[in-house]
């Protein structure tokens, strides 16, 4: 090969990694913005929405089959430590039901199908007297509970695995 063709090609190699460089820093700057704004703000409308929606088919679920309507507070927060999706609090008489925000954005679809009726579930566990002095609250009337407001997965804890494999583009 001639010096001239060769310093050619070296031009040409340069200018495309100096191209998939930049067009990576865009793609990395881009997803950091993201998560940052995600982190630092409310949650989107849109989440907002599907959230709400999803709480109206659980209490229709639970007029039809249970013949009342509870509603407790929802409330997002950022203040779990770890990868806890969701947690239903009973204290002084009083029910909440808690979101994991850490995890939403990442994991929406499995908020949205199984841990608003998971938590939902708790919480009407509680308002029946039901304070699982002998387990963790995930008993088999828990489980039953669950079922009958909607929940798609009704079982003791998030089986991440599943969750990461609902992600992919094949199944």
């Amino acid at each position: 090969m001639k010096p001239l063709q060769t310093q050619k090609i070296g031009k040409k190699l340069e200018y495309a990694f100096i191209s998939i460089i930049l067009i990576a820093s865009l793609i990395l700057g881009y997803n950091y913005y993201k998560s940052y704004s995600f982190k630092n703000n409310d949650i989107p409308d849109s989440y907002k929405k599907r959230i709400a929606d999803k709480e109206q088919e659980v209490l229709q679920h639970m007029q039809r089959n249970f013949g009342f309507v509870f509603k407790v507070p929802l409330i997002v927060t950022d203040k779990f430590k770890g990868r806890l999706y969701g947690l239903t609090s009973y204290r002084d008489g009083e029910i909440k039901v808690y979101l994991n925000k850490k995890v939403m954005q990442e994991s929406m679809d499995y908020m949205i199908e199984s841990v608003i009726a998971h938590e939902y579930a708790h919480a009407l566990m509680f308002k029946l007297g039901y304070l699982y002095e002998n387990d963790d609250g995930h008993s088999k009337t828990w489980q039953q509970t669950c079922i009958k407001l909607g929940g798609k997965d009704c079982q003791k804890y998030v089986d991440r695995q599943e969750i990461i494999m609902s992600k992919m583009p094949f199944q």
